[in-house]
């Protein structure tokens, strides 16, 4: 079957470029932007700045303040761990759930993420480990059987990968992190529950850490 690959909006290719920006603390907090400059920067109309300017908004990383501007918020320590306690929130229960899943066939898709993972790490790929990383993740909501869960992490998923661009970049060796997902896919399905929750809470909490690291160095 062929897999369909969603394009991004307008909309949404200005605000990841202006939240990867704002992650990596190249927007300074309480900076200010206007709809008129970045329509010119990215070269679109106010219509795609004005939805990517509100799910930014939704993700709290700026303030729109008409008819003054819009200020940057930026991440804070406090916001990184706000971030990573949702995140553990959702996705153990996630994990959970999905290791009820006694379909070998539905365990493909999250094994091949694993192996793109190793694959990138070969290479030194980044991006590609970036992108296998999240894939993983996704696939534990998508074995959740539970669509509100999944969309819950959808709609955090741009933020969360904004934050896995800064730390994995920091990475020259990227095998350790890919051994991780290894262990973890393993415990998922030979092991206990309460193991795989430790698993996955040391996981995060190791990239809560780093992402504390990052923000406290600016």
């Amino acid at each position: 079957m062929t897999q369909t690959v969603k394009r991004e909006s307008l909309g949404e290719q200005v605000a990841r470029v202006l939240r990867q920006r704002i992650v990596r603390g190249e927007l300074a907090p309480g900076a200010r932007i206007t709809e008129e400059a970045l329509a010119e920067e990215f070269s679109v109309s106010r219509g795609p700045v004005r939805d990517a300017l509100t799910q930014l908004s939704f993700e709290k990383l700026v303030e729109v303040q008409r008819p003054r501007g819009v200020y940057i918020v930026g991440l804070t320590q406090d916001d990184v761990d706000q971030l990573y306690s949702l995140r553990g929130a959702l996705e153990q229960l996630a994990l959970s759930r999905a290791m009820r899943v006694d379909e070998e066939a539905r365990w493909s898709a999250i094994t091949a993420s694993v192996e793109r993972m190793a694959e990138a790490a070969d290479a030194g790929d980044h991006a590609a480990f970036v992108t296998a990383d999240l894939e993983f993740h996704s696939q534990i909501y998508a074995l959740a059987d539970h669509p509100r869960l999944e969309g819950a992490w959808n709609q955090y998923l741009p933020t969360f990968t904004a934050l896995l661009e800064v730390t994995i970049n920091h990475d020259e060796d990227l095998h350790e992190s890919s051994a991780d997902h290894v262990k973890l896919l393993q415990v998922m399905r030979t092991g206990t529950a309460s193991e795989a929750a430790a698993v996955l809470s040391a996981h995060l909490d190791g990239a809560r850490e780093r992402m504390l690291n990052e923000v406290g160095a600016r």
